[in-house]
């Protein structure tokens, strides 16, 4: 097993998000390492939203427990809205 240091940047001026990946192997294709990140991403996105880095909509209703239980119905709109900072904020 091989862990790798991630880095998360954006252009909006916010400091990079560092976090960590464990790998199969050493050796592996790009597309295994994008589907390796996007499966470790659940994680990474409840540590965001724990911080205050997004909220979720469900309808025009806020989500603001991790444990809430939701009702989705066909057709339910889920909006996972980032905050960024403003300028000089």
């Amino acid at each position: 097993m091989l862990t790798v240091d991630i880095v998360e940047e954006a252009t909006t001026g916010r400091p990079p998000e560092r976090w960590r990946l464990e790998l199969p192997s050493e050796r592996l294709t790009l597309r295994e390492l994008i589907r390796r990140r996007a499966a470790a991403e659940p994680e990474q996105a409840i540590t965001s939203f724990a911080r205050n880095g997004f909220v979720v909509l469900v309808g025009d209703r806020q989500i603001e427990d991790l444990d809430e239980m939701i009702e989705l119905r066909p057709g339910a709109e889920v909006t996972f809205l980032r905050l960024i900072p403003l300028a000089g904020g």
